[in-house]
């Protein structure tokens, strides 16, 4: 029985094993560059988060909740043109209007879980040293909002149908 598959470029037919390969691959190429994204945004939320509690004037010192959500809101902005135009480019929809209303909630979503855990952390436990807000808010806070958002992007907000991955070239 022969395959009515198209031949690769060696002549060989793929198989299914090769086609799930090439699903894999293209799923950690997304998640390194959603990783990507993120790692940015991070760097954007970590050092406005600081700032604004720990920098010069110590503009909101003793307000580590509004820092947070400040810090968060610019970091969404970084993300939303990462995420939009990069990590996930193929799956955008033509209603903008539609994706960045479920981006902004999605992240509203992510900033929440942050928030909950710098509150449960500062106000429920009294760790209230520096360490303590960062390791809250932007460790534990961070990797659960970031398990969140992958998937809320991925299945709420951009939500075409993939392009289909180019065979791979051997």
């Amino acid at each position: 029985m022969t395959s009515s598959a198209p031949p690769t470029l060696e002549g060989e037919r793929p198989t299914p094993t090769s086609g799930r390969a090439v699903r894999l691959a293209a799923r950690l190429a997304e998640l390194a560059r959603f990783g990507s994204v993120g790692a940015v945004a991070f760097v954007v939320d970590l050092g406005l988060f600081n700032l604004l509690r720990f920098g010069p004037g110590d503009l909101l010192e003793h307000k580590p909740l509004t820092a947070k959500v400040i810090s968060v809101a610019v970091a969404t902005l970084v993300s939303w043109l990462g995420n939009r135009y990069w990590t996930f480019a193929a799956r955008r929809t033509a209603n903008h209007v539609r994706e960045l209303a479920g981006f902004a909630v999605v992240n509203i979503g992510g900033m929440g879980i942050a928030v909950a855990c710098l509150a449960f952390s500062h106000y429920v436990l009294d760790l209230r040293s520096p360490l303590a807000d960062n390791i809250s808010a932007n460790g534990v806070g961070l990797v659960l909002g970031m398990v969140f958002r992958y998937l809320a992007y991925r299945h709420w907000v951009f939500t075409a149908p993939a392009e289909q991955a180019p065979a791979p070239r051997g």
